[in-house]
């Protein structure tokens, strides 16, 4: 079973890897591009081939590179201070992830991101559309917050959230958290001579962060953001996997089966756990009456809706919001998260998806709800 569990990762296509500021700055001794330049070329191995994975990747170390440039051999307390020190650290830090994988010619695309970014609805479909768009044309995003407008992920946030995030955002199939610890385990092994690591869980048992947190060192070193990362990306169904970045060749051995690190599991495979959600989200923001062929289509092909088989619309809907399907006679047949708000859904009713572009301007979908964002209900 334990290995049927780690199939997950070798079969993960879509990954999000998160890598914190202890690795990429040896310790705060500024960036370390040897290790660097061995991870992307795992990651570079990892994009090739017939097999090839899509890597998104979440990037610490624009602070810590800061301080090393600006010469400041403490790290200071005020905020205009850590602002500035970010400000200067990405510019090293894009620099170098862009100069490593240019040595396979890989590209590289720089995205800053707050948690605001992620929680505003529009913001977040923009951020979507946009990382999709990257992923699409083989770019690897490089992705951190955006330190230097936001006060308080200074003080508070951390990357383990927005990986975690991010998995959400594209429905990735695995988040891997590289990190300086080797995972984690059921006592602090600097304390506890028998600490035995777990090598995996469900990421919602309740004994995870009774470890995590107030276990001490365990605690202060991160580990219980990365245990709360993980629920969260299991919430979209991901895997994630916390591991020591230190370990050679750790991201191909991990993606490979090997039994390296804590694995923590969802209960739902991926699929399922959004359609869960979707299933359990309430909040309807309008109605589309569907004609008879679009209802069977639905529900006997498992397809998404074209607003071709819709005849009327109700509602001031916004793209991304939740509407209910029903047939012509008001049966209930599905929910779904809508592609376009309701002023632009009204003029493509009954039209085929050929005609979005000339009679709005623009085409963000060829449906008015995607399969994946649709559940049926009836």
């Amino acid at each position: 079973m334990a290995q049927q569990q780690r199939d997950a990762l070798i079969q993960a296509r879509r990954i999000v890897i998160k890598i914190g500021s202890a690795l990429l700055t040896n310790d705060g001794q500024g960036l370390d591009r040897r290790a660097i330049a061995a991870w992307v070329e795992q990651i570079a191995h990892l994009c090739q081939g017939p097999q090839a994975r899509e890597v998104i990747l979440v990037s610490s170390g624009s602070v810590a590179e800061g301080l090393v440039r600006l010469g400041w051999r403490t790290r200071p307390s005020a905020v205009h201070e850590l602002q500035a020190a970010a400000a200067v650290g990405q510019m090293g830090l894009v620099q170098t992830w862009e100069s490593a994988f240019q040595q396979h010619g890989i590209r590289t695309a720089q995205i800053l991101l707050t948690h605001d970014d992620l929680s505003n609805r529009r913001r977040y479909l923009n951020a979507r559309s946009a990382l999709r768009t990257l992923v699409e044309l083989k770019v690897i995003p490089i992705i951190n917050e955006n330190d230097t407008v936001v006060t308080d992920e200074i003080r508070f946030g951390d990357n383990d959230t927005l990986g975690a995030l991010v998995a959400n955002l594209l429905e990735a199939d695995a988040l891997l958290i590289l990190t300086d610890q080797e995972g984690v385990f059921d006592a602090d092994p600097r304390h506890h001579a028998h600490a035995q690591l777990i090598e995996q869980a469900r990421a919602d048992d309740p004994q995870l962060l009774q470890v995590a947190g107030d276990g001490g060192a365990l605690g202060r070193g991160g580990m219980i953001t990365k245990i709360r990362a993980a629920r969260l990306a299991a919430r979209s169904g991901a895997v994630t996997l916390i591991a020591s970045g230190r370990q050679p060749q750790v991201l191909a051995r991990a993606l490979a089966g090997e039994h390296l690190g804590t694995l923590l599991l969802p209960d739902h495979e991926p699929m399922a756990a959004r359609k869960r959600w979707l299933a359990g989200h309430l909040q309807v923001r309008g109605t589309l009456t569907l004609d008879a062929g679009a209802v069977r289509v639905l529900r006997d092909s498992g397809r998404s809706l074209l607003p071709v088989g819709v005849r009327q619309l109700q509602g001031d809907f916004r793209r991304g919001d939740m509407v209910l399907c029903v047939a012509e006679d008001g049966e209930r047949i599905a929910k779904g998260l809508v592609n376009y708000d309701a002023e632009d859904a009204r003029k493509l009713l009954g039209q085929p998806s050929q005609n979005i572009q000339n009679l709005l301007g623009y085409m963000e979908s060829p449906e008015l709800i995607h399969r994946d964002n649709l559940v049926l209900i009836g």
